[in-house]
């Protein structure tokens, strides 16, 4: 999964995607361009620069890979090793409308801000889960892109 740092005049953003709807795994949430690794795929690194540029049409040449983030597994089963990018505009995206319905970019200023890190839990099936959660704009960022988001945090200002 590639975690898109945008270099903007403005500022640093996170280009971030909103799957669609219909998807059978975690549609209509927010999530960073990503997805199965392939045979094909020689590293994590290669997934997530291929899944990229199908979802949101990034141009691999685009992306200075700056290292991976610790795996991250989420409640639902799956194994993400969060590959992070800077990217060098202009982005010319083409969105694969089947699996994504939009891209935004919050500023990272306001994603590694500790006090937009908030700790929510919603009741599954009976159980408890504790997730973290940033919105903004009218986007939900929750679960494992928040997640992500807060170990990026860690790793960033506290160097564990």
């Amino acid at each position: 999964m590639l975690v898109p740092v945008v270099v903007r005049d403005t500022g640093l953003t996170m280009l971030l995607t909103q799957r669609t709807a219909h998807l059978r795994d975690h549609a209509g949430q927010v999530s960073f361009p990503g997805g199965r690794c392939e045979a094909s795929d020689a590293s994590p690194e290669a997934t997530a620069l291929r899944e990229a540029e199908e979802e949101v049409g990034l141009a691999a040449s685009q992306v200075e890979i700056l290292g991976r983030l610790p795996e991250y597994r989420t409640g639902t089963g799956f194994v993400i090793t969060p590959v992070v990018g800077l990217v060098t505009p202009p982005l010319n995206l083409k969105l694969d409308d089947f699996e994504v319905a939009e891209v935004f970019e919050p500023p990272l200023e306001f994603l590694l801000d500790s006090a937009n890190h908030q700790r929510q839990t919603i009741e599954v099936r009976g159980a408890r889960h504790e997730y973290w959660a940033m919105p903004w704009q009218g986007y939900f960022i929750w679960g494992a892109t928040a997640g992500m988001l807060v170990t990026l945090h860690r790793l960033l200002y506290s160097g564990t």
